[in-house]
């Protein structure tokens, strides 16, 4: 281990998969394939949902954001992994160790806040219908991912500022393709378990707390499925909420298996995998759910399509 004389590093080394060359190769490739697709799904998300006038509605306006933040994730990690990847050199700069570390955590943070938000919002459209313009209005949709956006900068300024206090002890490297808060507190030395009380504790209210909200909500809406009398009724309904659903149980399960249980308990290649399936291949998957489960965005796609090939 490298002994710096700071009180940090300049530069941290991630190893990676340095135990295992032969897998670098195979992921710079999947890397390089799925972040365009990643960019150019979500931009497409993003474009329709603003051009097409039928989808200026709530539940696509919690879809642009998701989006962004899809871009926005990906974005924080993936580059530098393919510079390190790509190279010999496996470095990150402690100035651009911490800015990966505040982003992050924002984007992470954010995300849950505002699946549970796009929970909230097919609730009342399934099972409050009749007061879904009262409720679900500009103002209180704004709000809402004002809301979400403020709470995950809150969680990642504090969290992050209290990891970066930890000492490191003359530690430089790390076991890992990236700054992530779990990995820089298992490596750091002396005391420690205030930090991982204080991130069980926070992870509590980003994670537990809206999963339990989005379960309690899909319930109900269940139960609001089941009274529909025409299966065409219940198969539209289902529709708009099986997608919201199949994202949240892939958005979810890695995050709880990260960041609600000891760092200690964490095996040396788990965070490796699961950085690459939540920071990379969610992002890319998720537009591909939500157009191919949702008619209205499939139609606003194709009119785009279409308008941009005639007018060529």
């Amino acid at each position: 281990m490298a002994l710096i004389n700071n009180s940090h590093p300049d530069d941290f080394i991630l190893l990676g998969f340095a135990d295992r060359p032969w897998l670098e190769f195979p992921i710079f490739v999947i890397l390089l394939i799925t972040y365009p697709m990643a960019m150019m799904g979500n931009i497409a998300i993003i474009l329709v949902c603003k051009i097409d006038a039928q989808l200026h509605s709530p539940m696509y306006l919690f879809l642009t954001n998701l989006s962004f933040l899809d871009m926005c994730y990906t974005t924080s990690i993936v580059p530098q992994m393919l510079f390190n990847l790509g190279s010999s050199k496996k470095t990150i700069s402690y100035v651009g160790c911490a800015l990966q570390l505040y982003l992050f955590s924002t984007m992470g943070a954010t995300e849950c806040l505002l699946l549970a938000v796009m929970s909230f919002d097919r609730y009342v459209a399934i099972c409050r219908p009749l007061h879904y313009t009262l409720i679900m209005n500009q103002r209180i949709c704004i709000l809402l991912v004002s809301i979400t956006w403020l709470c995950g900068l809150t969680y990642a300024i504090s969290e992050a500022t209290l990891t970066l206090q930890l000492p490191l002890c003359g530690i430089n490297k790390l076991d890992h393709l990236l700054c992530e808060i779990p990995v820089l507190i298992k490596t750091a030395c002396g005391e420690k378990e205030a930090n991982e009380l204080a991130l069980s504790v926070a992870c509590i209210f980003i994670i537990a707390v809206p999963l339990c909200l989005i379960l309690a909500s899909y319930a109900s809406i269940a139960h609001a499925i089941l009274k529909i009398k025409s299966s065409e009724g219940r198969k539209k309904a289902f529709g708009t909420c099986s997608s919201h659903l199949t994202v949240v149980f892939l958005f979810y399960g890695p995050a709880i298996s990260m960041y609600l249980q000891p760092t200690s308990s964490i095996s040396r290649d788990q965070p490796k995998f699961m950085a690459l399936f939540y920071g990379v291949m969610i992002p890319t998957i998720n537009p591909f759910i939500y157009t191919l489960r949702n008619k209205d965005v499939k139609e606003a796609l194709g009119n785009m399509g279409r308008s941009i090939f005639c007018s060529k």
